[in-house]
This record gives C-alpha cells, sequence and structure tokens, in this order.
C-alpha cells in the first residue's frame, strides 16, 4: 500500500474513533468558555486582604440546601443557559437542551461535542460557601449564589475535572493549565468578597502566592 494512502486511511479512522469514542476533539470547532471577566489581580489582593480568615465549618450542610439550576428564561435552567454561554455553535431543542456544540474546558485545555461530557462548575464550590459563612444564609441566598450568572462563579469545563476538584479549594487544587490559574484565584476571591465569605489560613496562604505570580 503507498504510504501516502496509508498515512490518509490512518488519519481517517483515527477521527471516526475519536467522534464515536467521544473523547476529547483537539480539532473541533473553536470554543471558549465565556466567564465573567473576574477582577484585576491587584484589585483582588486588596479584597483578599480584607477577607475574614476562620476555620471551616460543614455541619449541618447538605447540596440540597443550595436550590440550583433554576429555571432562567423560557424552558431554559441554568446548566443550559451556562453551556449556550460557554459553547460555540450550540444548539438545542424545545427542552433548552444541548443537542450539538463544542466546548472548550480552560481548566485542562479540552475541546468536547458532547454536553455530556462537560459540567457546569461551581467555581467557589458549594459545601466550601456552606463551609466559610453561607450556612447562614437563607435559602434564596444560598439559591442565588447556585445560580450566579453575574459573578465569575458558573463555567462549563471537563465533568471529570470538575468530579476530581469537588469541594477543593485552591490550597488543595488548581487547574491543571497553568495559564488559566491567574484568572481562577481572581475569579474564587471576587465571588468570595461580593458574598462575604471567610478564608481558611491554608486558603489565604495559596490565593495570596498565585496572586502574586499573576
Amino acid at each position: 500500500m503507498p504510504r501516502l494512502y496509508a498515512r490518509r486511511l490512518l488519519s481517517t479512522v483515527a477521527a471516526a474513533t475519536a467522534l464515536i469514542s467521544g473523547a476529547a476533539l483537539f480539532n473541533a470547532p473553536t470554543a471558549a468558555a465565556a466567564l465573567p471577566t473576574p477582577v484585576s489581580a491587584a484589585t483582588a489582593r486588596t479584597y483578599l486582604a480584607s477577607l475574614t480568615v476562620a476555620t471551616e465549618n460543614r455541619t449541618g450542610y447538605n447540596r440540597d440546601l443550595f436550590p440550583h439550576w433554576i429555571t432562567q428564561s423560557g424552558t431554559c435552567n441554568t446548566r443550559e443557559t451556562v453551556l449556550k454561554r460557554d459553547g460555540s455553535n450550540v444548539v438545542t431543542d424545545s427542552a433548552c437542551a444541548a443537542t450539538s456544540g463544542s466546548w472548550y474546558s480552560p481548566y485542562d485545555g479540552a475541546t468536547w461535542s458532547a454536553a455530556s461530557d462537560v459540567d457546569i462548575d461551581h467555581l467557589v464550590p458549594l459545601a466550601e460557601a456552606w463551609d466559610s459563612g453561607a450556612g447562614s444564609w437563607t435559602t434564596a441566598r444560598r439559591q442565588s449564589f447556585a445560580n450566579d450568572l453575574t459573578r465569575p462563579q458558573l463555567i462549563a469545563v471537563t465533568d471529570n475535572v470538575n468530579q476530581a476538584k469537588g469541594d477543593q479549594d485552591p490550597a488543595t487544587w488548581m487547574p491543571s493549565r497553568t495559564a488559566y490559574r491567574c484568572t481562577y484565584v481572581r475569579a474564587w476571591v471576587q465571588v468570595k468578597y461580593y458574598y462575604g465569605l471567610s478564608v481558611d489560613t491554608a486558603e489565604k496562604s495559596a490565593l495570596t502566592s498565585y496572586l502574586n505570580a499573576c
């Protein structure tokens, strides 16, 4: 078999395999997550200096205490709204479910062509919010936090990356893409500052270090 033909055949088979398996599509249509732009590093440093430092307390936490994925417009809930915002060429059905599109995950640099491969990350996790002050909030305020499209709090990312992050703060977890870390910590501090949440000692130390490198 001529080598040129063999190379073309192998390339065609590899592309088809990636599509069938649902793997990350690095040649997929361009997409860029549209997280609301966080405050500058200088402003984030000022905000961080003003945050209360306190020991975290998870007593009484339950994810259901943060009503999330509420209706935002028409038939679209918060997850569906962020999928449309953060994706490229997103097509939805009458129920607002994404049937096609392309999603770039800034945490790990992967691009996906199926919405089922994408999670909507609460940048400051719900459990972390509870630990640092949300336990005393009203249900309405917790709902606002869990569905906040105005602050840099919700973003579409690779599902297993979001699951690996879980409820960790920047002292123990950061995006693997170093190019995104400055954006991530600026957003983290802005959200905590806006909602009057505290930070623990290790968290503040990590945030300070990352912000100083921005």
